[in-house]
């Protein structure tokens, strides 16, 4: 916990190791996930992955390419105490 206004290590460590948790508890509930890189950032610990899944966050945004040629998809939520953001490109199909 932050005292007096100041992040020490301590509590770097145990927003990382929340979000280390978070992410043992999202993969053990997801087995079917292929592999993906995440990261637990540097600013109070969140958690993020690329993913074409939601994995039930409740912030969801979708913004198309200027061309028009891709979709950007983007998922924000917290699970566990831990914020959880996930993104994804999406292509259109390719023709027949």
């Amino acid at each position: 916990m932050v005292s007096g206004g100041w992040i020490t290590q301590a509590d770097r460590s145990g927003w990382q190791r929340r979000a280390a948790g978070e992410l043992v508890i999202i993969l053990t509930g997801h087995p079917e996930l292929p592999v993906i890189a995440w990261t637990v950032t540097a600013s109070g610990g969140a958690l993020s992955g690329q993913w074409r899944r939601a994995l039930g966050l409740d912030e969801v945004t979708e913004t198309p390419s200027a061309g028009g040629t891709a979709l950007y998809l983007h998922a924000r939520g917290v699970r566990g105490g831990v914020t959880v953001s996930v993104t994804a490109t999406v292509f259109p199909p390719e023709g027949p």
